[in-house]
């Protein structure tokens, strides 16, 4: 059987690349040229354009935002027998940051109609040991700053925000990165600012917190040959940090881009409501700078309003019609092999259950046309009309 050719991607870099690949290509070839590879120019210049664009003082670039997580939380002051919240629907990176600082993670459910860490559970689980709270902005769309903070200063607690997906996302006048300690960012290709390789970054108000990362980052270091502490290899190369400042002012734009596209799709879908398609809600408005546009796949037993074709008939049917989508994320971390170790079973966490059953990803990314998002609503009206995945011709 021949395969429908793909004519609405889920993601398309190409599309931001092209018009500036020849700023993108000068400020390659200066690093080059320069030979100041690692911990370079270009990268000091990124750091301080990038806190400046979260509205702190300083950024530290490491390798990856997993790295932001696990070295910036150890930068302040977290370690062993300190218990710290997270989400349970997450990606796996900010447990992973969390265990690697030898600390306990604590997991939290979220909220069924945003996905995000559920404060009021989180509460209830707090205990003395608890020093921190890692809350993920997650899809675009951050966690309320007002509530955080007064959860935070009730329980004494360090804030350290996970926004490796809310790039300048913004709410009640806090940008993401602005609203605890600390914060981490992931620079992933596919991030809103994405590098063409991995890299992360932490940006603090706190000077002390800056400067313990960079040591970290440079084998436990704070001068060349001195080693305070047991650090690691974790540095933003400055070749990445080089792409990433000539991305960086268009990071507005493009994410109005992405904005204008969830709105188009906000109307479009809105009749689907009824068969129970259900996109995430936005209680932010304009500051959700949506990373991912997700719909929920509702199903029989959860909703009066349910759909009438499973999410995998679903997401096959798109397929088969030329539409990529994905799944964010099908498995909850407490229920990842890899961390049964933690003590958690089925049924701890039901939203974060319930959401990884139900959630798909539609495409997102800025160059998205309006004739492409009509193909997308156009598919779906398709597959919910017929349940049984498209047969293709010979």
């Amino acid at each position: 059987m021949h395969s429908v050719p793909t004519t609405v991607p889920f993601v398309d870099l190409k599309l931001q690349h092209q018009p500036i690949e020849q700023k993108i290509a000068q400020a390659m070839m200066a690093v080059i040229t320069g030979g100041d590879y690692v911990l370079g120019q270009a990268l000091t210049e990124f750091e301080s354009a990038f806190a400046a664009a979260c509205g702190v003082d300083y950024g530290v670039g490491v390798a990856c935002g997993t790295d932001a997580i696990a070295l910036g939380l150890q930068a302040c002051g977290i370690g062993e027998g300190d218990e710290v919240l997270l989400p349970a629907n997450t990606f796996v990176a900010t447990l992973i940051g969390v265990l690697r600082t030898g600390a306990k993670p604590v997991l939290v459910d979220c909220e069924a109609n945003t996905g995000l860490i559920d404060l009021i559970a989180a509460e209830r689980v707090i205990t003395p040991q608890t020093r921190a709270i890692v809350p993920v902005h997650l899809y675009g769309q951050m966690v309320s700053p007002a509530r955080l903070i007064d959860l935070a200063d009730t329980y004494d607690l360090i804030i350290f925000e996970d926004a490796a997906q809310a790039h300048l996302a913004e709410r009640e006048g806090y940008r993401a990165g602005s609203i605890g300690a600390a914060a981490a960012f992931s620079f992933y290709p596919s991030k809103n600012l994405g590098a063409m390789g991995d890299g992360g970054m932490v940006v603090t108000r706190d000077e002390a917190i800056a400067q313990r990362l960079k040591s970290l980052r440079n084998y436990g270091a704070p001068k060349k040959y001195y080693h305070t502490e047991i650090g690691t290899n974790s540095r933003l190369d400055t070749i990445q940090a080089a792409v990433l400042g000539v991305k960086l002012p268009y990071l507005a734009q493009w994410n109005q881009q992405r904005f204008e596209i969830a709105e188009q799709y906000n109307i479009l879908l809105s009749p689907f409501k009824s068969q129970g398609l259900l996109p995430m809600q936005n209680q932010v408005g304009a500051g959700h700078v949506y990373h991912l546009y997700i719909v929920r796949v509702m199903m029989e037993t959860r909703s009066s309003k349910f759909c009438p074709v499973a999410r995998q008939v679903l997401q096959e049917n798109l397929q088969a019609q030329g539409v990529e989508t994905g799944i964010h994320y099908p498995i909850p971390c407490h229920l990842q092999p890899a961390f049964k170790f933690l003590g958690y079973r089925m049924g701890d966490f039901p939203h974060a259950e319930q959401l990884s059953e139900e959630m798909l990803s539609l495409p997102m990314y800025p160059g998205l046309t309006e004739a492409q998002v009509n193909r997308v609503v156009g598919a779906l009206s398709n597959a919910l009309a017929a349940p049984i995945p498209v047969k293709l011709s010979a």
